[in-house]
């Protein structure tokens, strides 16, 4: 079914008037606004970049030294992710419109105008930034920065365009690896001769990299429909059988099962060996049986272990893996 094609005029919803009641209670206005503040800075993907920061972090250089300096560092790197997400949401608001899944977000909807949105973009990218600078310097403000270029000028665009989108998107994913690398001293560590945080940056990058095929088709198959009503180019829209999509989900998987071994190596770690090796088997597991089946529900199982591998991949490698 074609959705409902919207214009500016017919954006605002407007509140019913009356006695009726039927009529639903107001929403607070804080509330309304703690919503849409939720839905434009979308907190979960910042918690994931977090985690990411931290855990090459620690994988690099073990417990930090200046705590304080690590909670600047974090909060300027959610202020850039923030700032990505408000961009994002702006260059596209007329392809939100037109999916339900976006059609309520503050600037699809009309709750938000473009000029106080790229406000907020710029406000939360500059004190990002320098948050990120003043704690660890420019090294890591910059790996901060190009994530930024990479998200709003380069994959937001090539949605509409090709479905090499997700490829390049996931390069954006696995760019945050690079901030706690650098915040850790990687690159002094190595011309030291300490390769043992490199590598496991290297494999920590890869493995995010590789992790997101998976997680983006399962997305793409599940709202085919609704990406395709919107024009963008996922690979579930321009091969509706799915076939290209499970391969890129099985290879990834597959891919990621020697890139998760090898995080345990820096630190010889036994107990991460084997917790990488369950979680990324579980993932193939779940990539397999999407492509035998290629329906949503095996679209669901493969989304929700995607969360559940990485998340006990990460929690795994920073109580097991800190180099020795």
């Amino acid at each position: 079914m074609t959705p409902p094609v919207f214009t500016d005029a017919a954006v605002v919803a407007r509140p019913f008037v009356g006695g009726g009641v039927d009529a639903a209670p107001p929403v607070p206005r804080a509330a309304t606004w703690a919503a849409d503040f939720s839905r434009l800075t979308r907190p979960r993907i910042a918690v994931m970049v977090l985690a990411t920061v931290v855990t090459a972090l620690w994988l690099t250089g073990g417990r930090p030294e200046n705590a304080a300096a690590v909670v600047v560092l974090l909060v300027g790197t959610a202020l850039v992710a923030a700032s990505s997400s408000i961009a994002n949401q702006i260059l596209e608001r007329g392809t939100d419109r037109r999916m339900e899944r976006t059609a309520d977000r503050p600037l699809a909807a009309g709750r938000l105008g473009v000029r106080e949105a790229w406000g907020l973009t710029a406000v939360t990218l500059i004190v990002g930034a320098a948050a990120v600078w003043s704690s660890y310097g420019w090294q890591p403000t910059a790996a901060a920065v190009a994530t930024w270029l990479l998200y709003v000028l380069l994959y937001t665009p090539l949605k509409q365009a090709t479905p090499l989108n997700t490829a390049v998107g996931a390069v954006a994913g696995a760019l945050p690896v690079a901030i706690g690398w650098l915040a850790a001293g990687g690159p002094e560590r190595l011309a030291a001769g300490d390769a043992r945080g490199g590598l496991a940056a290297a494999a920590l990058a890869t493995v995010l990299y590789l992790w997101q095929f998976p997680h983006f088709m399962a997305i793409a198959w599940l709202y085919r429909r609704q990406y395709e009503a919107a024009g963008l180019k996922m690979l579930t829209v321009v091969d509706p059988s799915g076939l290209r999509a499970a391969g890129q989900s099985l290879a990834a998987a597959l891919a990621m099962v020697p890139a998760s071994l090898v995080l345990a190596v820096p630190s010889g770690s036994i107990r991460l060996f084997l917790a990488a090796a369950v979680a990324s088997i579980v993932y193939v597991a779940a990539a397999i049986r999407f492509a035998v089946r290629r329906d949503d529900a095996s679209a669901r199982v493969l989304l929700f272990t995607s969360l559940g591998s990485l998340l006990g991949l990460l929690t795994a490698a920073v109580a097991f893996g800190r180099p020795v």
